[in-house]
C-alpha cells in the first residue's frame, strides 16, 4: 500500500540482518555425543520409584534383618516375619482342621456372615475347645488371608514346628510299621505339599521331607489343602536333601525316585514292602542331578496318551497307593 514504506519497522535497517547460519564445524562435538542409556527409575533420585525404594530400605534397616515372607495385595507386597502365625481360610478347611485337632489359636468369623452348618460346627468346636471366637470385618479377613477365599471364616495356626528326618523313622518304628516317607525335590508350590501330606495320611505313610531352601513350606495354603492331615503327618526339613537321603539309606531305607524315564515301571517295584522313601521332583524339571544319582532306583508311572508328567501331588498319590497295595497283598 502506498506510503507503507515510511511506517516504523517496515524497512529493515542496514546491517541488522544475520548472516548465514553455519554448522558447528566440530567445535561442539561433545554436545552431540550420546549420554548413554537412561538410568533405571530407582536410580533417579527424584523419581517416585527411587523414593519408594529409599523408604523401604529405611524401614528394613529400622526393623531388623529378619527373614520375611510376602504376599501380593493390591499391588503391594505384604510382609510377614518368619515364624509368624498363619491364617487358614475357607469353611471346609477350617472345619476339617478343627476336627483333626490342629493347634488352632483363634477362630475368626466375618460380621453378618451367612451361617451354614459348617460355620455353626466350627463355632461349636471352637467353643468346646475353649478357643477365642472373634468377630471381624470382611476387610480384616481379606488382609489376614492375603485376599484368599475365606468364605467368612478363618483360623489362626502357629508357625509350623518342623521335625528332623530321623524323627519320621522313629514314628514308623514306634508304630511297628515299615517306614514309608515322601521326599520333595524342588517342589515350590505349597498346595502340592499339602496334597502330598494328605496322600501320605491316606495311604499309611509316616512323613514328608522337604529341603530347607528353594522349596515349599507348611504355609497356610499347605495347611488348607492338607484338609487337616497336617495335624497327623509330620513334615521334616533337611538342610541338604541329598545328604538326608544318604542318611536314610544308611538307616535301611530304599530310596525310589519318580522320573518320566525311570529304570522300571512303578508296578514292578519289588522293594515296596520294605522301608521306602519316594522322591518326587518338580513338574517342570523333575529330579535334580544329585538327588537322582543318590536314588537306589528310578521308576516311571505308566500313562496312556501323550501325557508326559503329573504334578507332584498326583504323582506322589499314585506311588503311595502302589506301595500300600503291595504291602496289603503280603
Amino acid at each position: 500500500m502506498a506510503g507503507n514504506s515510511s511506517r516504523r519497522g517496515a524497512v529493515r535497517k542496514p546491517g541488522s540482518k544475520k548472516g548465514p547460519v553455519v554448522g558447528s564445524g566440530g567445535q561442539k562435538r561433545q554436545g552431540l555425543e550420546g549420554k548413554g542409556p537412561t538410568p533405571k527409575a530407582t536410580e533417579r533420585t527424584k523419581h517416585v520409584a527411587a523414593k519408594r525404594a529409599g523408604a523401604a530400605s529405611k524401614r528394613a534397616s529400622a526393623g531388623g534383618g529378619g527373614r520375611t515372607t510376602g504376599a501380593t495385595r493390591g499391588g503391594r507386597a505384604t510382609r510377614r516375619p518368619a515364624g509368624a502365625p498363619e491364617y487358614v481360610g475357607g469353611r471346609n478347611p477350617v472345619v476339617e482342621a478343627l476336627r483333626a485337632g490342629v493347634p488352632v489359636r483363634a477362630l475368626y468369623v466375618a460380621s453378618q456372615v451367612a451361617a451354614d452348618e459348617r460355620v455353626k460346627e466350627a463355632v461349636k468346636i471352637a467353643g468346646e475347645m475353649g478357643l477365642p471366637i472373634l468377630e471381624v470385618s470382611k476387610v480384616d479377613l481379606d488382609r489376614m488371608t492375603s485376599d484368599g477365599v475365606h468364605q467368612g471364616v478363618a483360623i489362626q495356626v502357629p508357625a509350623y514346628d518342623y521335625a528332623h528326618p530321623d524323627d519320621l523313622l522313629d514314628l514308623a518304628y514306634d508304630a511297628g510299621a515299615q517306614p514309608l516317607l515322601v521326599a520333595l525335590d524342588g517342589v515350590t508350590d505349597p498346595r502340592n505339599l499339602g496334597a502330598v501330606v494328605r496322600s501320605v495320611a491316606a495311604f499309611g505313610g509316616h512323613g514328608v521331607v522337604v529341603p530347607e531352601r528353594r522349596a515349599a513350606g507348611m504355609t497356610a495354603s499347605a495347611w488348607k489343602v492338607s484338609a487337616g492331615a497336617a495335624a497327623r503327618i509330620r513334615v521334616a526339613r533337611a538342610t541338604n536333601l541329598t545328604r538326608a537321603l544318604v542318611d536314610l539309606q544308611k538307616a535301611g531305607c530304599f530310596v525310589v525316585g519318580l522320573a518320566a524315564d525311570g529304570d522300571l515301571p512303578l508296578d514292578e517295584l519289588e522293594a515296596a514292602t520294605g522301608p521306602v522313601v519316594i522322591v518326587v521332583g518338580s513338574e517342570g524339571k523333575g529330579l535334580s542331578r544329585l538327588v537322582r544319582e543318590t536314588c537306589d532306583v528310578t521308576v516311571t508311572i505308566p500313562m496312556a496318551g501323550a501325557m508326559e508328567s503329573l504334578n507332584a501331588g498326583v504323582a506322589a498319590g499314585v506311588a503311595l497307593y502302589e506301595v500300600a497295595r503291595r504291602r496289603a497283598a503280603e
